[in-house]
């Protein structure tokens, strides 16, 4: 009998089978992934039932985005617990083995067939996945957009932007004429286009400076017939709408960056237990196997 040696086995043969069955693995995660597939198109047609272009009728972008995320959690609980489930049911006893090591191949090859099923169901679904989240942001730059179009009506169409619209606005601070109220009259090309120069700069700098206010009041007394008092009361309340646009606009944008930080910590955080609830799936799969063959060997 060979001497004790400390650090080496004393096991002299080593098992001809392998620790790693990648048939139940690959058999539970196939399983999972299409449980995924079905009830993620289940949720996609539920979810599509609360988003509508009708002003009124359509669910707000929060709660759609919460519904989804509730609903991807239990997608992945429920793939990831069939899947590690099947995939300790499947495999073939070991003989031989302790049970703490026979534990920890199960839970192992759960994991593997939850990896192996979130790689395929990603690599799938992954497109469709951009596609909703492009239409959430869609939402989001439409909700933008009006706020911007409102800018650009106010502006005549924003002919120029950049460097030429500082440069314009800039050129027409230098050379405002004496007779603002005979050329507003006489040029209307003239004044719309410098007015919208003007609206522009506001809305790139953050505010239109009071000159400016000043300046576009005599030009709406001028063209619309009014006193100076009407006036800048006009100017005032438009130039309040187009702040109040853009404030609404942020806000929106806003609550979309909020609610896709929680989707996203969510989703993570679904997929970590989704790992577990695959992993012990599989533990209880492989000991309700082993179970049923010692019943029927005693």
């Amino acid at each position: 009998m060979p001497a004790y040696q400390p650090g080496v086995s004393d096991i002299g043969v080593e098992s001809s089978t392998p620790a790693l069955a990648w048939g139940p693995v690959i058999g539970g995660a196939v399983a999972a992934a299409g449980i995924s597939l079905v009830l993620l198109l289940l949720g996609s047609g539920v979810g599509l039932t609360m988003v509508s272009p009708w002003t009124g009728e359509s669910a707000s972008l929060t709660t759609v985005s919460v519904t989804a995320a509730i609903w991807f959690v239990v997608v992945q609980w429920l793939s990831s617990a069939l899947g590690g489930y099947l995939t300790g049911r499947l495999r073939t006893k070991w003989a031989g083995i302790h049970t703490d090591e026979v534990f920890f191949r199960d839970t192992a090859h759960g994991f593997l067939s939850w990896a192996l099923a979130t790689v395929v169901v990603a690599g799938l679904a992954g497109s469709a996945f951009t596609s909703l989240i492009g239409a959430g942001v869609q939402s989001v730059a439409s909700a933008a957009s009006t706020a911007a179009v409102a800018g650009a009506a106010f502006s005549g169409g924003g002919e120029t932007s950049g460097p030429d619209l500082s440069t314009s606005y800039f050129t027409d601070a230098l050379l405002r004429p004496q007779d603002l109220p005979a050329r507003a009259e006489t040029d209307n090309a003239a004044a719309t286009a410098e007015v919208s120069r003007i609206l522009m700069n506001g809305a790139v700098q953050g505010g239109v400076p009071e000159g400016d206010k000043a300046y576009l009041a005599t030009i709406v007394a001028s063209r619309a017939g009014l006193s100076p008092e009407e006036a800048r009361a006009r100017v005032d309340s438009v130039l309040q709408t187009a702040q109040d646009a853009k404030n609404a606009a942020q806000q929106k944008a806003d609550d979309a960056r909020k609610a896709a930080a929680t989707t996203a910590l969510l989703g993570a955080l679904s997929l970590l237990v989704g790992a577990f609830i695959a992993s012990a799936a599989a533990a209880l799969g492989g000991r309700q196997r082993d179970d049923e063959d010692a019943a029927i060997a005693g």
